[in-house]
């Protein structure tokens, strides 16, 4: 690739006081290419536009200026942190138009993957996991649209998953603009584009935001696309007027329960069919209120913080097949079920049961401070505590207290005992814990 900024050059731009090295190239695509620079001793990334990106979309730099003075909406987000402009003696030198500039955002870490490879089948990572991903995903653009602001281009593209923990990063937020302003020609990517945008009826906003994040994660949870079912089988070219019918004139759910016509078929649609019994009735209810009543109705989607209270439930109550070993997620953790995949009868958990919640216990399950007050927003970021193994013996669970306060802990023999800061109690001969949030009560 031919570089815009040659690597290993030494650059001076306005806004810095000191040059800044080009390290190497990371990457390009259609609006320009993204570098690893040495500024002051700090590694972070430049993007820099092509002019003909910035004929296009005029208003950029404003954006990004105005974006830079907001700052990031929470740390998921790989911010612009500042808009760069070439000085004279560093356009001469390189030829770059008195016009071109870039902007500083901090650099992504190696452990995070593009989310497309998740999509692709090419990473391991746990159905937990996943969920993880999407409960953050919500939380961001929570944060986003709280700021008044929109993203535009919510798709598989922008987003970077790390497979061990399901966090998550966000990038080219050079698309963000103040919600219903129109000083952008961003319009979002095929596939992932609100039918009322596709059809030219309304401009990227927070309600189309709330269709792509759908589309987006429905397709992190089943790894296929929520509009193409039976119907796209009969399109032989998925040219321009193809995808506009097909995202935009007649969308139509394929998992929608008054309309057949675009289920999935058995063969080419297999994925969509595995995954989607996988999970709970109320976070499939969620899609089917995005795709079905909120299709061509946008105020009727899902808002991002549905999203986060029906994921960290969905997670809450993950249990383990005792025979396959495949993760299930069930409704009802006091109702008998059977695993999605080997039909076996899903074990009872030792639960544990707060104010506003139930949690399966399990090794590496957490709680929070979300759990003993309905009024605090679900943070799965935060935990106060742990689920964890008896390293002798993995079937032996304890309760690791995270936060600096004791616990009280009732023992099945009706004694007590403290449970210091950072300290682990036995669930199994608990029956209850006093902790200065609220108590949690133990069950078998």
């Amino acid at each position: 690739m031919n570089w815009i900024l040659p690597e290993g050059s030494l650059l001076e731009f306005y806004g810095l006081s000191k040059p800044l090295k080009v390290l190497r190239g990371l990457g390009g695509g259609g609006q320009g290419q993204v570098f690893e620079v040495n500024v002051a001793g700090e590694h972070l990334a430049l993007k820099w536009y092509f002019p003909s990106s910035l004929a296009r979309d005029p208003n950029l730099p404003q954006r990004l200026g105005e974006s830079i003075r907001a700052t990031a909406p929470n740390s998921d987000f790989l911010w612009p942190i500042a808009l760069l402009r070439p000085t004279p003696a560093t356009a001469e030198a390189i030829k770059l138009s008195d016009l071109s500039c870039g902007y500083l955002m901090g650099l992504r870490p190696p452990d995070f993957v593009g989310a497309i490879e998740h999509y692709a089948g090419r990473i391991e990572i746990s159905l937990q996991n996943v969920l993880r991903a999407g409960f953050f995903l919500g939380d961001a653009f929570h944060a986003l649209h709280s700021k008044g602001l929109c993203y535009k281009d919510i798709s598989l593209g922008n987003i970077f998953l790390q497979s061990q923990t399901g966090s998550i990063l966000i990038c080219d937020n050079d698309n963000v603009d103040v919600d219903g302003r129109k000083l952008s020609s961003v319009l979002g990517t095929p596939g992932f584009i609100a039918p009322e945008v596709l059809m030219s009826q309304a401009r990227p906003g927070t309600n189309s935001d709330l269709f792509s994040l759908a589309v987006l994660l429905f397709r992190l949870f089943t790894r296929h696309d929520p509009l193409r079912g039976q119907m796209d089988l009969g399109i032989k070219c998925l040219d321009e007027p193809a995808r506009r019918k097909l995202y935009g004139e007649d969308p139509l759910f394929i998992f929608d329960p008054n309309n057949k016509r675009n289920c999935p078929n058995p063969e080419e649609h297999a994925a969509a069919l595995i995954t989607w019994p996988i999970y709970p009735q109320t976070l499939q209810n969620l899609f089917l209120q995005t795709f079905c009543d909120g299709m061509k109705a946008p105020k009727r989607r899902v808002l991002t913080g549905q999203w986060k209270e029906v994921l960290a439930k969905t997670i809450d109550h993950r249990v383990l097949c005792d025979q396959c070993g495949q993760e299930n997620f069930p409704d009802d953790l006091a109702t008998p079920a059977t695993c999605w995949n080997c039909n076996s009868a899903l074990t009872q958990p030792q639960t544990l049961r707060l104010a506003n919640g139930v949690v399966a216990a399990s090794a590496d399950k957490e709680i929070y401070p979300h759990h003993f007050d309905k009024f605090k927003p679900p943070d799965l970021k935060h935990p106060v505590g742990q689920v964890v193994q008896h390293p002798s013996d993995p079937s032996m669970l304890g309760l690791k207290n995270l936060t600096t306060e004791p616990w009280t802990a009732i023992l099945s023999n009706g004694s007590k005992t403290t449970v210091e800061a950072g300290k682990t109690c036995n669930l199994a001969a608990v029956i209850q814990l006093f902790t200065p949030m609220g108590d949690v009560i133990t069950t078998i």
